[in-house]
C-alpha cells in the first residue's frame, strides 16, 4: 500500500512515522543481501508525492539489494537506551521509483531539506508498498499498536501494562 493509502488506513502509526522520521531524517533501513544475510544500512528518508521515499548512492549495496530482493524493514533510530518516543517499525516492499515526476519532487523535497539534490540520473530512488507497521513504547506510558492490510489497526497487550 502506498504512502498516502496507508496514512487513510492506518493514520495513528502513519502520523508517528511521519513525525519521527521527518524529525531524526534518517532511519535504518533492513535488506536481504545476495547470501541471504541482512543487512542494517543507514538511509534519509522523504515524504513527497503520496509516497514515503529513500534516496540511496547509485550501486550502493542496499540499493543492489533492493534491485534483486525488494523486501524491507525500516525502524526508527532510538533516541536513548529508553527510547521515550517509542520505536516505529514498516514493512513491506520497495519500489524502484523511475517515474520522472517522482524524482523531480524527491530532488525538490531533498533541495528544501538539505539544500541539495543529486543529478539525474545518478542515484536509486525507492519508496515503500506498506505492508505492516508497528509502534512501542516502554516506560511511564506504554504503547504497543499494529497494523497490517489484513487485520487492520489494533492495540496490543503491552508487556509493562502490569495487568
Amino acid at each position: 500500500m502506498r504512502w498516502d493509502a496507508f496514512e487513510g488506513a492506518c493514520p495513528k502509526i502513519a502520523s508517528l512515522a511521519r513525525e519521527r522520521f521527518a524529525a531524526d531524517e534518517v532511519v535504518m533501513l533492513g535488506t536481504v543481501r545476495a547470501d541471504g544475510g541482512p543487512r542494517l544500512s543507514p538511509c534519509e528518508v522523504d515524504f513527497t508525492a503520496g509516497r514515503i521515499l529513500f534516496g540511496m548512492m547509485w550501486r550502493s549495496r542496499k540499493a543492489l539489494d533492493l534491485l534483486r530482493d525488494p523486501r524491507l524493514v525500516v525502524h526508527s533510530v532510538p533516541q536513548t537506551r529508553m527510547n521515550p518516543g517509542g520505536d516505529i517499525k514498516l514493512t513491506g516492499i520497495a519500489v524502484d521509483e523511475q517515474d520522472p515526476d517522482v524524482r523531480t519532487a524527491y530532488r525538490t523535497e531533498l533541495k528544501r531539506r538539505i539544500d541539495w539534490a543529486p543529478d539525474e540520473p545518478n542515484f536509486h530512488l525507492f519508496s515503500l508498498d506498506v505492508e505492516s507497521a508497528s509502534f512501542l513504547r516502554y516506560g511511564h506510558e506504554p504503547a504497543a499498536t499494529r497494523w497490517d492490510a489484513a487485520n487492520g489497526f489494533h492495540e496490543l497487550h503491552h508487556p509493562d501494562a502490569g495487568d
